[in-house]
């Protein structure tokens, strides 16, 4: 199937140089281009591209305004390609939010040359985006209303002993920043502890924890080596390092530690799911969640087979059905649920003696 493109990007020289990318491979196809979204909008009608490569910074109309336009309506798989995504930019975590499948960073200056260095990396972040399946966004949470569940009862409609050491460990990549959004934020303020490895650069896993902890009744934060995983506290993997979980008198805690990406990832599914298994055995619960690839499948499977209990998010809800999908095929999942189950799925979990 030859992907079809369509390109929102004020700078002509941006466009021409994409196009002439583009054009020498069979695998993707240019179908239209306009400098700005107020312009796009007839044109990608038209065209219906598989694909929408999209600027940030427009005249007109910003593209993250037009991103939250589509996808609140139509959704089209999103890449954006900035110069104000680099080094963990909130504007690139917006965007993410917003439901953009992947960001790409664009130098200022060089971009002839940038473009040329990164066609193989453009043309297979293209690709995997026109797998995605976007689904239509709502508004975001409301952050006071968020916090004020702090303290209250669960509003998923379950009654709850809550124990203490039932720690849950989630992995995710293409998709997952929205999907995690969408768990954390159905979670009450004593939620058990969870680690989670989502595949994300280094640098914007922190601004994507504060973004987090600030519309979650749970605190959430990056984890830093040696944090003791609490009830009512969600950690994440920091961008460019690993993180395993570890147990000692009676308490989990998390160990971050550099080493060679597993499975093309740093961080990696695998080394989060396996470490549990070792540490946690039956006492954990192992989510996988919509992810490109195979990262963390055979770390489920460890914990399955360890006693744990094992969840994977449907194919309907996920962005991407390729790590589930993959975990499935090992026979490592007990359950198959909507994104939306997810949350009560951690509660029911919790609450069983």
């Amino acid at each position: 199937m030859v992907v079809k493109v369509f390109v929102v990007d004020d700078s002509a020289v941006v466009r021409q140089a994409l196009a002439h990318m583009l054009a020498d491979n069979p695998e993707v196809a240019l179908v239209g281009s306009a400098p700005n979204p107020l312009l796009a909008m007839d044109a990608i009608r038209k065209s219906q591209p598989d694909v929408l490569l999209l600027d940030i910074e427009m005249p007109g109309m910003d593209g993250l305004t037009f991103l939250r336009q589509i996808m609140s309506g139509s959704p089209i798989p999103t890449v954006i390609c900035s110069t104000l995504s680099t080094e963990g930019s909130k504007v690139a975590l917006e965007a993410l939010s917003a439901g953009a499948v992947a960001v790409m960073a664009k130098p200022k200056l060089g971009l002839k040359q940038f473009l040329d260095d990164s066609r193989r990396e453009m043309v297979q972040t293209l690709k995997m985006a026109a797998r995605a399946k976007p689904r239509v966004r709502t508004v975001a949470p409301d952050p006071a209303a968020a916090r004020a569940l702090a303290g209250r009862a669960p509003v998923l409609g379950a009654v709850h002993t809550f124990a203490m050491n039932k720690p849950v460990v989630i992995g995710s990549s293409t998709g997952g920043t929205q999907a995690l959004e969408l768990v954390l934020t159905s979670l009450p303020a004593d939620a058990p502890g969870i680690a989670i490895t989502q595949h994300m650069p280094e640098k914007f896993t922190a601004m994507y924890a504060q973004r987090l902890n600030s519309i979650c009744a749970m605190n959430v934060r990056e984890a830093k080596d040696g944090d003791r995983l609490e009830r009512g506290l969600a950690l994440i993997a920091p961008g460019g390092l690993h993180m395993q979980l570890r147990k000692a008198a009676g308490q989990y805690y998390v160990h971050v530690v550099d080493g060679p990406p597993v499975n093309r990832h740093k961080p990696s599914v695998d080394v989060l799911f396996k470490s549990a298994a070792e540490c946690g055995g039956r006492d954990v619960l192992g989510i996988i969640m919509t992810g490109m690839g195979d990262d963390g499948a055979r770390g489920m499977k460890v914990l399955h087979d360890g006693g744990a209990r094992t969840i994977a998010q449907n194919e309907e809800t996920c962005v991407v059905f390729g790590m589930p999908k993959e975990a499935i095929k090992l026979q490592a999942v007990d359950d198959i649920v909507p994104l939306e189950q997810i949350a009560r799925a951690i509660l029911q979990f919790d609450s069983r003696a």
